[in-house]
Protein backbone atom coordinates (compact mmCIF):
# COMPACT_ATOMS: atom_id res chain seq x y z
CA UNK A 1 0.00 0.00 0.00
CA UNK A 2 1.52 3.62 -0.73
CA UNK A 3 1.24 6.11 1.88
CA UNK A 4 -0.82 8.44 1.81
CA UNK A 5 0.75 12.22 3.11
CA UNK A 6 -1.26 14.10 5.95
CA UNK A 7 0.82 17.28 4.87
CA UNK A 8 -0.81 20.24 3.89
CA UNK A 9 0.55 23.82 3.72
CA UNK A 10 -0.71 26.34 6.10
CA UNK A 11 -1.56 29.95 4.24
CA UNK A 12 0.48 31.47 7.00
CA UNK A 13 3.30 29.37 5.93
CA UNK A 14 3.35 28.88 2.03
CA UNK A 15 5.67 25.75 0.74
CA UNK A 16 7.08 28.05 -1.57
CA UNK A 17 7.54 31.84 -0.36
CA UNK A 18 9.26 35.22 -1.44
CA UNK A 19 12.53 33.90 0.07
CA UNK A 20 12.63 30.13 -1.78
CA UNK A 21 11.79 31.57 -5.30
CA UNK A 22 14.12 33.65 -5.34
CA UNK A 23 16.65 30.85 -6.44
CA UNK A 24 14.72 27.47 -6.55
CA UNK A 25 17.24 25.33 -7.84
CA UNK A 26 20.22 25.93 -5.55
CA UNK A 27 18.21 25.62 -2.22
CA UNK A 28 19.91 22.77 0.18
CA UNK A 29 15.98 21.39 0.84
CA UNK A 30 14.24 22.10 -2.74
CA UNK A 31 13.70 18.21 -3.01
CA UNK A 32 11.74 18.18 0.76
CA UNK A 33 9.86 21.22 -0.68
CA UNK A 34 9.11 19.78 -3.94
CA UNK A 35 7.65 16.67 -2.33
CA UNK A 36 5.09 18.78 -0.04
CA UNK A 37 4.06 20.53 -3.21
CA UNK A 38 3.03 17.96 -5.25
CA UNK A 39 1.21 15.65 -2.24
CA UNK A 40 -0.47 18.97 -1.73
CA UNK A 41 -1.73 19.73 -5.33
CA UNK A 42 -2.30 15.69 -6.17
CA UNK A 43 -6.01 16.18 -5.96
CA UNK A 44 -6.29 18.99 -8.87
CA UNK A 45 -3.02 17.94 -10.48
CA UNK A 46 -4.08 16.93 -13.65
CA UNK A 47 -7.20 19.55 -14.62
CA UNK A 48 -5.21 22.32 -13.65
CA UNK A 49 -2.50 20.78 -16.78
CA UNK A 50 -5.24 20.31 -18.99
CA UNK A 51 -6.66 23.63 -18.08
CA UNK A 52 -3.43 25.29 -18.07
CA UNK A 53 -1.96 23.48 -21.20
CA UNK A 54 -5.30 23.96 -23.51
CA UNK A 55 -5.47 20.39 -23.65
CA UNK A 56 -1.73 20.28 -25.78
CA UNK A 57 -0.42 17.94 -22.40
CA UNK A 58 -2.09 14.99 -24.00
CA UNK A 59 -0.31 15.66 -27.65
CA UNK A 60 2.86 16.62 -26.12
CA UNK A 61 2.89 13.44 -24.31
CA UNK A 62 1.92 11.11 -27.59
CA UNK A 63 5.10 12.78 -28.78
CA UNK A 64 7.44 11.99 -26.43
CA UNK A 65 6.09 8.15 -27.46
CA UNK A 66 6.31 8.63 -30.72
CA UNK A 67 10.12 10.14 -30.57
CA UNK A 68 11.61 7.48 -28.42
CA UNK A 69 10.46 4.58 -30.93
CA UNK A 70 8.31 2.86 -28.44
CA UNK A 71 7.51 -0.62 -29.68
CA UNK A 72 6.15 -3.92 -27.89
CA UNK A 73 9.58 -4.86 -26.77
CA UNK A 74 10.00 -2.59 -24.95
CA UNK A 75 10.20 -1.88 -21.36
CA UNK A 76 9.49 2.06 -19.75
CA UNK A 77 10.61 3.52 -16.33
CA UNK A 78 8.72 6.72 -16.29
CA UNK A 79 10.80 8.85 -13.87
CA UNK A 80 8.77 11.61 -11.94
CA UNK A 81 5.78 9.96 -12.95
CA UNK A 82 3.33 11.90 -10.90
CA UNK A 83 -0.26 10.99 -11.60
CA UNK A 84 0.68 8.83 -14.55
CA UNK A 85 -0.51 10.15 -17.49
CA UNK A 86 3.08 9.50 -19.42
CA UNK A 87 3.42 6.39 -18.37
CA UNK A 88 -0.34 5.72 -19.31
CA UNK A 89 0.36 6.87 -22.87
CA UNK A 90 3.68 4.34 -23.38
CA UNK A 91 1.23 1.64 -21.61
CA UNK A 92 -1.15 2.20 -24.29
CA UNK A 93 1.05 2.32 -27.14
CA UNK A 94 2.24 -1.38 -26.44
CA UNK A 95 4.79 -1.84 -24.54
CA UNK A 96 5.85 -4.41 -22.79
CA UNK A 97 5.89 -3.58 -18.95
CA UNK A 98 5.70 -0.01 -17.34
CA UNK A 99 7.27 1.15 -13.86
CA UNK A 100 6.36 4.88 -12.55
CA UNK A 101 8.18 5.79 -9.67
CA UNK A 102 7.71 9.06 -7.85
CA UNK A 103 8.80 10.06 -4.19
CA UNK A 104 5.43 12.04 -3.76
CA UNK A 105 3.36 9.31 -2.29
CA UNK A 106 -0.23 11.28 -2.75
CA UNK A 107 0.89 11.48 -6.27
CA UNK A 108 1.66 8.00 -6.71
CA UNK A 109 -1.56 6.71 -5.07
CA UNK A 110 -3.66 8.66 -7.57
CA UNK A 111 -1.84 7.01 -10.01
CA UNK A 112 -2.38 3.30 -8.82
CA UNK A 113 -6.00 4.12 -8.75
CA UNK A 114 -6.67 3.97 -12.12
CA UNK A 115 -5.93 0.22 -13.61
CA UNK A 116 -3.18 0.44 -16.75
CA UNK A 117 -2.24 -2.55 -18.28
CA UNK A 118 1.79 -3.67 -17.60
CA UNK A 119 1.57 -1.25 -15.21
CA UNK A 120 3.10 -1.26 -11.55
CA UNK A 121 4.15 1.94 -9.75
CA UNK A 122 7.13 2.52 -6.90
CA UNK A 123 7.14 5.21 -4.44
CA UNK A 124 11.08 5.99 -4.49
CA UNK A 125 13.48 9.31 -5.20
CA UNK A 126 14.42 9.30 -8.86
CA UNK A 127 18.46 10.38 -7.68
CA UNK A 128 17.87 6.62 -5.69
CA UNK A 129 16.67 4.42 -8.10
CA UNK A 130 16.20 0.85 -6.47
CA UNK A 131 16.37 -0.61 -9.76
CA UNK A 132 19.00 -2.70 -10.95
CA UNK A 133 21.72 -1.54 -13.55
CA UNK A 134 20.76 -1.86 -17.43
CA UNK A 135 16.77 -3.08 -16.12
CA UNK A 136 15.23 -0.70 -19.00
CA UNK A 137 14.96 -0.12 -22.44
CA UNK A 138 13.93 3.28 -22.29
CA UNK A 139 13.77 6.11 -19.50
CA UNK A 140 11.23 8.53 -19.34
CA UNK A 141 10.78 11.99 -17.52
CA UNK A 142 7.82 14.67 -18.21
CA UNK A 143 8.40 18.30 -16.57
CA UNK A 144 10.04 16.42 -13.92
CA UNK A 145 14.06 17.20 -14.48
CA UNK A 146 13.45 20.56 -13.30
CA UNK A 147 12.27 19.28 -9.98
CA UNK A 148 15.37 17.27 -8.79
CA UNK A 149 17.83 18.17 -6.10
CA UNK A 150 20.60 17.49 -8.44
CA UNK A 151 20.24 17.80 -11.79
CA UNK A 152 23.29 15.86 -12.75
CA UNK A 153 22.52 12.99 -10.21
CA UNK A 154 19.14 12.38 -11.30
CA UNK A 155 20.29 11.83 -14.71
CA UNK A 156 23.51 9.85 -14.15
CA UNK A 157 20.41 7.51 -12.82
CA UNK A 158 18.53 7.94 -15.60
CA UNK A 159 21.64 6.02 -17.52
CA UNK A 160 22.57 3.68 -15.11
CA UNK A 161 19.08 1.62 -15.23
CA UNK A 162 19.36 1.64 -18.86
CA UNK A 163 20.45 -0.99 -21.14
CA UNK A 164 23.23 -0.51 -23.78
CA UNK A 165 21.42 1.33 -26.76
CA UNK A 166 18.55 2.25 -24.80
CA UNK A 167 16.51 5.77 -24.82
CA UNK A 168 15.47 8.15 -22.73
CA UNK A 169 13.41 10.43 -23.32
CA UNK A 170 12.53 13.62 -21.35
CA UNK A 171 9.68 16.34 -21.84
CA UNK A 172 10.06 20.23 -20.49
CA UNK A 173 9.14 23.45 -20.12
CA UNK A 174 11.79 26.18 -21.76
CA UNK A 175 11.74 30.07 -22.89
CA UNK A 176 10.66 30.82 -26.45
CA UNK A 177 13.54 32.45 -28.46
CA UNK A 178 11.58 35.29 -30.30
CA UNK A 179 11.41 37.48 -28.28
CA UNK A 180 7.40 38.54 -28.86
CA UNK A 181 6.67 34.74 -28.23
CA UNK A 182 8.87 34.62 -24.85
CA UNK A 183 7.41 38.13 -23.61
CA UNK A 184 4.03 36.86 -24.02
CA UNK A 185 4.69 33.37 -22.21
CA UNK A 186 6.21 34.62 -19.72
CA UNK A 187 3.45 37.23 -18.42
CA UNK A 188 1.15 34.02 -18.66
CA UNK A 189 3.40 32.07 -16.59
CA UNK A 190 4.85 34.18 -14.48
CA UNK A 191 1.22 36.39 -13.87
CA UNK A 192 -2.08 34.35 -15.16
CA UNK A 193 -0.90 30.72 -14.58
CA UNK A 194 -0.35 31.06 -10.66
CA UNK A 195 -4.28 32.78 -10.19
CA UNK A 196 -5.69 30.46 -12.46
CA UNK A 197 -4.15 27.55 -10.48
CA UNK A 198 -5.60 29.21 -7.62
CA UNK A 199 -9.02 29.67 -8.92
CA UNK A 200 -8.75 25.35 -9.52
CA UNK A 201 -7.14 24.28 -6.65
CA UNK A 202 -7.30 26.68 -3.95
CA UNK A 203 -4.14 26.60 -1.22
CA UNK A 204 -1.57 25.53 -3.43
CA UNK A 205 1.54 26.17 -1.18
CA UNK A 206 2.96 28.75 -4.11
CA UNK A 207 3.22 25.60 -6.29
CA UNK A 208 2.59 27.19 -9.69
CA UNK A 209 4.34 30.55 -8.34
CA UNK A 210 7.36 27.70 -8.13
CA UNK A 211 6.02 26.62 -11.29
CA UNK A 212 6.99 29.66 -13.39
CA UNK A 213 10.38 30.59 -11.13
CA UNK A 214 11.53 26.91 -11.64
CA UNK A 215 11.07 27.22 -15.65
CA UNK A 216 12.70 31.00 -16.07
CA UNK A 217 15.58 30.08 -13.97
CA UNK A 218 16.31 26.60 -14.88
CA UNK A 219 19.12 25.53 -17.56
CA UNK A 220 18.55 26.22 -21.00
CA UNK A 221 18.31 23.34 -24.39
CA UNK A 222 22.02 23.77 -24.09
CA UNK A 223 22.52 23.02 -20.48
CA UNK A 224 20.49 19.99 -20.45
CA UNK A 225 21.59 18.74 -23.38
CA UNK A 226 25.11 19.11 -21.54
CA UNK A 227 24.01 17.26 -18.53
CA UNK A 228 22.64 14.30 -20.37
CA UNK A 229 25.72 14.24 -22.22
CA UNK A 230 27.86 14.32 -19.04
CA UNK A 231 25.02 11.31 -17.28
CA UNK A 232 26.98 9.32 -20.63
CA UNK A 233 24.82 9.53 -23.43
CA UNK A 234 26.29 9.53 -26.88
CA UNK A 235 23.77 11.41 -28.57
CA UNK A 236 21.16 13.75 -27.86
CA UNK A 237 18.44 15.26 -30.19
CA UNK A 238 16.13 17.86 -29.26
CA UNK A 239 12.63 18.61 -31.01
CA UNK A 240 10.73 21.65 -30.34
CA UNK A 241 6.95 22.03 -29.34
CA UNK A 242 4.45 24.93 -29.27
CA UNK A 243 6.31 27.61 -30.47
CA UNK A 244 8.87 27.08 -28.16
CA UNK A 245 7.58 26.70 -25.04
CA UNK A 246 7.97 22.67 -24.30
CA UNK A 247 11.32 20.44 -25.29
CA UNK A 248 11.43 16.82 -26.08
CA UNK A 249 15.06 15.25 -25.67
CA UNK A 250 15.63 11.68 -26.76
CA UNK A 251 19.08 10.68 -25.70
CA UNK A 252 20.46 7.29 -26.93
CA UNK A 253 23.03 5.40 -24.40
CA UNK A 254 26.03 3.68 -26.16
CA UNK A 255 25.93 0.20 -27.21
CA UNK A 256 28.75 -1.19 -25.14
CA UNK A 257 26.80 1.47 -22.17
CA UNK A 258 30.46 2.84 -22.23
CA UNK A 259 30.58 7.21 -21.26
CA UNK A 260 29.60 9.97 -23.72
CA UNK A 261 30.73 11.01 -27.09
CA UNK A 262 31.51 14.51 -27.99
CA UNK A 263 28.94 13.94 -31.24
CA UNK A 264 25.91 15.70 -31.67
Amino acid sequence: MIRMSATRPSDASPIWDEVALVDPHRRDDKAERVRRMFDCIAPTYERVNTVSSLGRDRAWRRRVVKLVGATTVDSVLDVACGTGDLARTFAAAGVARVVGVDFAADMLQRAAQRPTPRTTWCLADAQRLPLADGSFTVASCAFGVRNFQDLGCGLSEMHRILRPGGRAAILEFSLPRGRLTRGAYRFYLERVLPRLAGLMCGNDGGAYRYLARSVVSFVDEAGLIGGLREAGFERVDRHSMTCGIVQVYVARKGAKGFGASHGS
